[in-house]
């Protein structure tokens, strides 16, 4: 599955590092997990033993009360900026805690009730009435019935009645199906929990009412701190990204260390010298660093058959994490005017990235 597919789910990814964790995993279970809490973190954090890779960088501790919320009664609200792998981290739990991680409601405005409770097969319901054959079950359905982890993803796009929903199912974990008779109900097999994310750039979309707040602990999930753990993940994930390429993706490390350095002060309105930088509307995450990388990998590999340089960084930063705003714009033009202008004179990569940034402001 996992060669056939653009992107597969963490339990057919990591299917032989889940394999070595469960066979080496000795330490009390809470019921319904696959893995065991140690198992669990050791399967996020990494362990070189087993050869278990280290998936998730930044707040160990961070991972550690996830773990926790998880085998209380409590769902596991996980929330923050963009691009801080909010989805990645509860995929990676859901994986490693039930086996699956696919059982999703991606949360819009068009997500009805039925998305979170069941629906009707019609042409059944309309040939022989409501029974379970009729039935179509929501993800949360199917994982209260199998004892799973159901993963709802940007829950504050949801219009507050279906949010609504959502209280009595974390209450009581159950859900009535009337149209069955008066006693229909399922209930949640042990290992069932939800894990919800939201995206802080959406607060006043639809706000989470008090009820339901008090239904989640929350979690917030930080941009990492450290510039070795981004630049470790980013070499990491554009390794994994280049793997079935038919070009070989060289990224010098002169050029992903200014990834990182672009990214790193645009995001904190300051460099590591104490200059001040115009912070952008855009989101600068670790995750649109891995976006705008790969894409001068893919320019550089199939377009000029060669090395990535600073200019190929340059020409896909505007595209990939720039998106309409024109103050954004000018706002990389200022930094390349005060910052990388003054970086170039003492890096090839700077001098690359500051001609090409100024040559695309030229065009334009």
């Amino acid at each position: 599955m996992v060669g056939e597919v653009q992107r597969a789910p963490a339990e057919a990814k990591f299917v032989g590092e889940l394999a070595a964790l469960a066979a080496a995993d000795d330490a009390p279970k809470p019921g319904g997990w696959h893995l065991s809490p140690r198992a669990v973190r050791r399967f996020i954090l990494g362990d070189a033993a087993l050869g278990v890779s280290q998936k998730f960088f930044g707040d160990d501790a961070l991972v550690d009360r996830a773990i926790v919320s998880l085998m209380g009664q409590q769902g596991l609200m996980l929330v923050g900026e963009p691009g801080t792998a909010k989805s990645m981290l509860s995929e990676l739990l859901a994986a490693a805690i039930g086996g699956s991680s696919t059982l999703v409601v991606q949360g819009s405005a068009g997500v009805v009730e039925d998305h979170l409770r069941y629906g009707w097969n019609y042409a059944l319901l309309l040939a022989e009435g409501p029974s379970e054959r009729a039935m179509v079950p929501s993800p949360l359905l199917t994982a209260m019935r199998e004892g799973r982890i159901a993963r709802i993803e940007e829950l504050t796009r949801c219009a507050p009645e279906v949010q609504d929903a959502m209280i009595s199912l974390l209450s009581e974990k159950t859900i009535t199906v009337p149209e069955l008779g008066p006693q229909a109900e399922y209930r949640a097999a042990p290992g069932f929990n939800v894990i919800a994310t939201a995206n802080l750039r959406d607060r006043g979309v639809h706000d989470m009412s008090s009820a339901l707040k008090r239904r989640f602990n929350f979690e917030t999930v930080h941009p990492i701190a450290d510039a070795g753990f981004e630049k470790r993940l980013i070499a990491a994930q554009l390794v994994e990204r280049m793997a079935d390429q038919a070009v070989a993706g060289e990224m010098p490390e002169e050029v992903l260390d200014l990834v990182v350095a672009v990214f790193r002060d645009l995001r904190r309105g300051g460099t590591e010298e104490g200059a001040a930088v115009p912070v952008p509307s855009s989101v600068m995450s670790t995750a649109e660093a891995v976006n705008t990388a790969h894409a001068a990998m893919l320019a550089a590999g199939y377009l000029d058959g060669g090395p990535v340089t600073g200019a190929h960084v340059a020409r896909q930063l505007r595209g990939v994490a720039f998106k309409d705003d024109p103050e954004d714009g000018r706002k990389l033009r200022a930094y390349n005017d005060q910052i990388a202008k003054a970086r170039a004179r003492s890096s090839p990569a700077w001098a690359a990235f500051h001609k090409a940034a100024r040559e695309d402001d030229a065009g334009r």
